[in-house]
């Protein structure tokens, strides 16, 4: 799902640059023109932003090019739709597709906190044993050079490496390694991608017992501002490895990534008091950066939550984590 060599040219994302990033680690960059059109081939919500155009899954217009099949349909739930396509990529793992409406201030930092940060999956996933952002990127202007086309791609405000284990279960525990990122764009949208790095690669995991390899061939979630809140567009390409059967795979997924938007759903809906509410008004204690001060008095304009706001700026970005984008049966 990474590399540009190999059996199966249509599959490989291109490799776009290798570079000591790292001091005595080189690691490789996909090729951002192939990822990012695999992501908007599959997600429409994705196509929206990246085109520059406003607004959330009422906004889109034109019939889906894909042959999904419907798993399930019903507004009423936290994910309202949730999308299957048998195969992606030449690759026969299934594609998962899910959308959910989020009511509260657009934070992708936080959405993706609440995937890689350990403590905070425990919150919704008991599967993880493990998870860590191993090789950060902090060279962003290099990477956003790489980009190229901002109003394209957006600003990539955070890349890395990350590494997952999860516990034994009825399953042996899996282990995975991906390079991902999150992309900010001008239209207020955030977009979270990952795609696991190739075996060549394995000289980029942490010391220890090596486990059976899962592997996320594609990962999105476009997150687009709405008039009370966002909408949320996931994709999920994922071979959980081991033999286990897309049947059996499908439906544990399913289930974790609806904990994932449970959980999610608590915590933008909470209003005062509630940890989104603390972690908005901490920041008023964390550094002196003026543009997210900024973005701090946008929220507090947009959405009636009381905070008290010293005159001091804040770093919105200080606790941003790389995603994983795994989950275990």
């Amino acid at each position: 799902a990474f590399t540009a060599t190999g059996k199966s040219p249509l599959v490989a994302a291109p490799v776009a640059t290798r570079k000591e990033w790292t001091t005595g680690v080189e690691i490789e960059l996909p090729d951002f023109d192939t990822l990012f059109d695999r992501v908007q081939t599959a997600s429409p919500l994705a196509k929206h932003v990246m085109e520059g155009n406003s607004g959330g899954f009422e906004s889109l217009a034109g019939s889906d090019s894909l042959k999904w099949k419907k798993l399930e349909n019903n507004e009423r739930k936290t994910v309202h739709r949730i999308d299957k396509l048998d195969s992606y990529q030449n690759i026969k793992t299934p594609l998962l597709r899910f959308r959910s409406s989020i009511k509260g201030p657009l934070i992708g930092e936080r959405f993706s906190h609440f995937i890689m940060d350990l403590e905070e999956r425990k919150k919704w996933d008991d599967a993880c044993a493990r998870n860590e952002e191993v090789y950060p990127i902090d060279d962003l202007d290099a990477v956003n050079t790489i980009l190229g086309d901002e109003e394209k791609y957006g600003t990539c405000t955070r890349v890395g490496v990350g590494y997952t284990q999860t516990k034994q279960s009825i399953i042996s525990p899996r282990e995975q390694l991906i390079i991902g990122g999150m992309q900010e764009f001008q239209n207020g949208a955030t977009m979270l991608w990952g795609t696991e790095m190739e075996e060549q690669h394995n000289y980029l995991l942490p010391e220890g017992q090596r486990h059976t390899r899962a592997k996320s061939h594609l990962f999105a979630a476009t997150l687009a501002p709405t008039d009370d809140g966002f909408d949320v567009e996931y994709l999920l390409q994922m071979d959980v490895g081991g033999g286990v059967p897309n049947f059996l795979a499908t439906p544990a997924l399913v289930d974790a990534i609806k904990k994932l938007f449970d959980h999610t759903k608590r915590y933008f809906e909470g209003g005062e008091g509630s940890e989104l509410d603390m972690h908005l008004k901490s920041l008023s204690s964390r550094g002196s950066d003026l543009e997210v001060l900024r973005e701090i008095d946008e929220i507090e304009e947009s959405f009636t939550v009381e905070m008290d706001f010293s005159k001091e700026a804040a770093h919105l970005h200080d606790d941003a984590s790389l995603l994983p984008l795994f989950f275990t049966p």
